[in-house]
């Protein structure tokens, strides 16, 4: 593959609290790999800024592996950018071309506030995450991994659920803002395994109460979350978690 440098105009939104209006400013970043990450690019723009005295852009970032989901950039009007099943951290500058204009902005969603600049506040899904997304277990030896046996079909469903990184690019891309691919990836992955059976019920009205209190908005079935989620979490989760509601709702004698 090419490698070739290019010099680019960087629209970025900078914000100093969840109180500050907001503003996009412009900067241009020279000689920039092709080769380099996108977080490594950003990285090169904030130490010109250091060096000219100015605030550095503050964004979140991590493990730069695309497993913690912290890297939550919207740019140029797509969650992580333009690259299918992609994180921004594994994004690439050759994904972009001499002279571009590349916009980034943060996570637009009222159960997102901004902290600052491109970092946003998702303790939202930590708080859904704790009302619900655990199981009930017996402490001590672990248990032997044959002890249980679970169908290939499920245990494999499971696992798809169970790679969403909560990184909120669902919840960015969605119309309505809604959470219901997160929720339904961490209901659905406890839901389909025997372990997630105690708290079943409880798991799904409380976890779903939770999103609500959140301020999270409703779920039209549009397919934007599943298109730019980074680990192609399946709607057919949020098909799950609806049916997991509904039993969990109905009361037998």
């Amino acid at each position: 593959m090419e490698h070739y440098n290019m010099n680019l105009t960087l629209k970025v939104w900078r914000q100093k609290n969840s109180q500050d209006k907001g503003r996009f400013e412009t900067y241009q970043v020279k000689n920039i790999s092709s080769e380099m990450s996108f977080l490594e690019m950003f990285d090169v723009l904030n130490e010109e800024l250091i060096r000219e005295g100015k605030e550095p852009i503050a964004f979140d970032h991590d493990c730069r592996e695309g497993i913690c989901g912290m890297c939550s950039m919207y740019i140029n009007g797509r969650p992580h950018g333009p690259w299918h099943a992609n994180t921004t951290c594994q994004l690439h500058m050759r994904a972009y071309k001499d002279g571009d204009t590349i916009v980034v902005e943060p996570w637009r969603a009222n159960a997102f506030p901004v902290v600052k600049d491109l970092v946003v506040d998702r303790s939202s899904f930590d708080r859904i995450v704790q009302s619900g997304g655990y199981i009930s277990v017996n402490t001590g030896n672990a248990v032997d991994a044959n002890a249980m046996p679970i169908e290939k079909d499920k245990a494999d469903a499971a696992f798809a659920a169970a790679a969403c990184i909560g990184c909120g690019a669902c919840v960015a891309a969605c119309k309505n803002s809604s959470a219901m691919l997160f929720l339904s990836a961490k209901v659905s992955h406890l839901a389909l395994l025997p372990q997630g059976a105690p708290e079943r019920k409880s798991r799904v009205l409380n976890m779903v109460a939770q999103m609500d209190r959140e301020g999270f908005g409703a779920c039209t079935n549009t397919g934007a979350c599943e298109a730019v989620c980074p680990k192609e979490i399946s709607i057919t989760n949020i098909a799950r978690l609806n049916l997991e509601y509904i039993g969990s709702g109905l009361v037998t004698e």
